[in-house]
């Protein structure tokens, strides 16, 4: 790929073998040891469930963000300069600022606006894996594509509210209730609404797994790794507790991918990947997102000091959190989805 914006999908075998090898490959085994482990009757403390978004502070989650200052001059094959990493500065302090107005305004809004987009990423973010990484070709057509980022966004937003709603209602209103919310939520959370969300989403993922098949023609693979992986995820994210069970999702498997098609758009990294030299490219990165990462993070301390309501327990610290990931996420998906656009993911 090395910078080019024409090909963005065209991904050489040596890459992507070395790709799948260190993000996809353990996003599944992590994914199905935790379904094995749940499934079979076993549990951990709900202390621990917490564990894989404090680890995403650091590692993965949070720094799989970190690197959009440096994304418009690699999309143009350029090295980057102050004026493009200040337009990237600008657009974030510009959505951040409205996205914490709006918690402090409308908390529930922004916690509905706060999944409505993280669907809308995660899904876009499984797209461009299964089309660059895996080869999906059966997703050839704009509406399949759409359906895909439909059915990949909703299974850890989703699933786990029809699975678990009182937990999802309880990370809610530790998320508002750090607002003095007093908004009604508990239509979202009821039987009726999971009923008819869950047989909305059901015929979603069929379809878009039927029109899949139909499309894939001779070369099944990859319908086959979609269909496999669609099928995990539903199942994990219906047995695997959700905090745990997002936590681990957002670090092991969304954000691996992120950065897999970060490493890309740099051209070091790129050659270093192609000839099996992963540690190159890992060290690269984590170089380039340690700064603005620290920025998150002081970012964070500022929220939790600036807000009305003190945070006290693991539950109400994962509010805070998921205040600013949510605050992050719109400039993020900006970027994203100027990303998308220049390597012709919707074409």
């Amino acid at each position: 790929m090395r910078g080019k914006t024409d090909d963005g999908l065209r991904v050489s075998p040596g890459a992507r073998q070395t790709l799948r090898r260190i993000a996809i490959l353990p996003s599944w085994l992590a994914t199905a040891a935790l379904l094995l482990f749940f499934a079979t009757g076993f549990d951990v403390p709900e202390a621990w469930q917490y564990l894989p978004f404090a680890v995403s502070l650091v590692f993965l989650g949070l720094p799989h963000g970190a690197v959009d200052h440096l994304v418009p001059a690699r999309l143009s094959g350029r090295g980057a300069s102050l004026r493009s990493m200040l337009g990237v500065v600008a657009l974030y302090a510009i959505l951040v600022s409205g996205g914490l107005a709006l918690w402090f305004a409308a908390p529930a809004v922004a916690f509905v606006l706060f999944i409505a987009v993280t669907w809308f990423h995660w899904g876009q973010g499984d797209l461009y894996s299964l089309r660059a990484l895996l080869g999906a070709r059966h997703l050839n057509h704009q509406f399949s594509r759409a359906l895909a980022v439909f059915v990949r966004g909703g299974l850890p937003m989703l699933v786990p509210l029809i699975a678990f709603p009182e937990v999802y209602e309880s990370v809610a209103q530790n998320a508002a209730g750090l607002f003095e919310d007093s908004a009604d939520r508990s239509f979202l959370f009821g039987p009726a609404f999971g009923i008819s969300a869950g047989a909305v989403f059901a015929a979603a993922t069929l379809l878009s797994l039927a029109m899949g098949y139909r499309r894939s023609g001779f070369d099944r693979g990859p319908w086959f790794v979609d269909a496999g992986e669609t099928l995990l995820l539903m199942a994990y994210f219906a047995v695997v507790p959700p905090i745990l069970a997002v936590g681990a999702y957002f670090c092991l498997w969304h954000a691996p991918r992120h950065i897999a098609r970060l490493m890309l758009l740099d051209e070091p990294s790129s050659s270093a990947l192609e000839r099996g030299y992963a540690v190159f490219a890992v060290r690269a990165f984590v170089r380039d997102s340690a700064p603005l990462t620290l920025a998150a993070l002081c970012l964070l301390v500022g929220l939790y000091f600036l807000l009305p309501e003190p945070a006290r327990g693991p539950g109400a610290l994962l509010g805070v959190y998921l205040v600013l990931i949510s605050v992050l996420t719109p400039p993020h998906v900006a970027i994203v989805s100027l990303m998308d656009r220049r390597q012709g993911l919707w074409r």
